[in-house]
């Protein structure tokens, strides 16, 4: 999520790849177990809303009142720009936070590093206060390794098929329901001069994201349940045939390939796109008239008879470097139970990964958010599918980084074959694999 609400994010978040800032941390740190130097329990929290997200957040979190003889919370708002390289840093010089949340996969990689406080006793504690069990069906899951739990999901950002209906309904058809349906309505689409597979695969775009999650609605993905990647199935080929499909027929703006997501928010907004895989975010990103013609629909059925698609756990982590873990849990425990209203007040966070939260009526006064909640959160699986739903380290390999521009942009110009691109990627991520 970011500023942008929620559908920028993953470019934001893309940065977060992390992988080459958070090495830095490892190859600089390698130290557990360090106190907060001044005596303060540090809070790092990321700008995933807009304007009015961070103010509130900060009250939230200057409001804490911890125990006699426990340190009070600071707030920092740390920029999307290079914060890879700012939590490196801090880690390796230990004056990081003692709580923060970052990218999706960051808590995994310094957790390898031992840099991470597992939170396995603050979620125990949990079960006698409601919170555990108000987690959305999954979430929690994703953020198991086998040392523990990692970090505390926070917020949610996923792929969703959107469409505007006032287009559709100047076609003559109907939202999609599985992928022979799609195709009918790009065909529709087409014939009025507009797109039904709307994308950015720039520097910039996340279409990368959208053919993942088409390999997860046909019961792929990139890695299998040893955690190793395993790109080229025949579930994976049968998906990018149909992502080849699309673009053969001429249902892709070919300027796709140079798009950022700005772009891509422009096109939606004029009409040109008729439907395309984005965040939840989308329509408030577009704006506008556009608007209120933006409708998320129901998740469609892939070839092979399944439903699915790819979200993004943002989450909250504890480290090493803190007054006490006790402190840090304590803070967590009044920060999860206080959170609500950055979604109550429409700071633009994101979705909740909380049901309390998912239920108030600022969330489901607008039905795309109950569609996607759901409809498609129950369905989402992480990066890690189709092997499993927890992450890991090496996860930061695809998200969000050269190796999958490189994926989708071989895909989406017809230089490489599904086969020839699922090889590629397979081939890079074995050579970078630590």
């Amino acid at each position: 999520m970011s500023n942008e609400h929620l559908s920028g994010t993953v470019t934001r978040r893309g940065l977060l790849a992390g992988a080459s800032g958070l090495a830095l941390a490892a190859a600089l740190a390698g130290c557990s177990g360090q106190r907060s130097a001044s005596g303060a329990l540090k809070f790092w929290n990321m700008p995933w809303g807009g304007t009015t997200f961070a103010p509130l957040d900060k009250k939230i979190t200057l409001a804490y009142k911890p125990a006699s003889g426990m340190p009070a919370a600071t707030y920092q708002s740390i920029q999307w720009s290079n914060f890879t390289a700012t939590f490196a840093s801090a880690v390796a010089s230990k004056t990081g936070p003692a709580v923060s949340s970052g990218s999706g996969t960051q808590a995994f990689q310094f957790a390898r590093q031992g840099n991470i406080a597992y939170a396995d006793g603050l979620l125990d504690s949990w079960k006698s206060n409601g919170l555990y069990d108000d987690f959305l069906p999954g979430v929690l899951e994703s953020m198991k390794t086998s040392k523990g739990y990692v970090a505390v999901p926070y917020n949610l950002d996923m792929r969703v098929l959107w469409y505007r209906k006032s287009l559709l309904e100047k076609a003559g058809v109907t939202p999609p329901t599985d992928w022979q349906s799609y195709l009918d309505a790009c065909q529709a689409l087409k014939s009025i001069g507009v797109y039904g597979f709307g994308a950015a695969s720039g520097a910039q775009g996340n279409a990368f994201q959208s053919i993942v999650g088409l390999m997860i609605n046909n019961g792929g993905g990139i890695f299998d349940a040893a955690q190793k990647p395993n790109c080229v199935t025949s579930t994976n080929i049968e998906a990018l045939d149909f992502v080849v499909e699309l673009v053969k027929k001429g249902y892709m703006d070919p300027g796709t390939l140079g798009y950022s997501t700005t772009n891509e928010y422009s096109q939606w907004k004029v009409g040109k796109f008729g439907m395309g895989w984005e965040g939840p975010g989308l329509a408030q990103n577009v704006g506008g008239d556009a608007a209120s013609d933006m409708i998320v629909a129901d998740p469609i059925v892939g070839a092979q008879g399944k439903k699915g698609g790819i979200y993004f756990p943002n989450n909250i982590m504890m480290y090493t470097n803190t007054p006490s873990q006790k402190d840090s849990e304590a803070f967590m425990t009044y920060y999860f139970k206080n959170m609500a209203p950055l979604w109550t007040q429409n700071t633009g966070i994101g979705l909740p990964v909380l049901k309390s939260i998912a239920s108030t009526s600022a969330v489901t006064s607008d039905p795309n958010n109950v569609t996607m909640i759901e409809k498609w959160q129950p369905i989402c699986k992480t990066w890690a599918a189709p092997g499993g739903n927890a992450l890991f380290a090496n996860v930061s390999l695809v998200d969000s980084t050269p190796a999958m521009t490189t994926f989708a942009q071989s895909l989406l110009s017809l230089k490489a074959t599904p086969k020839e691109a699922l090889t590629t990627l397979q081939t890079t991520l074995q050579s970078e694999w630590k």
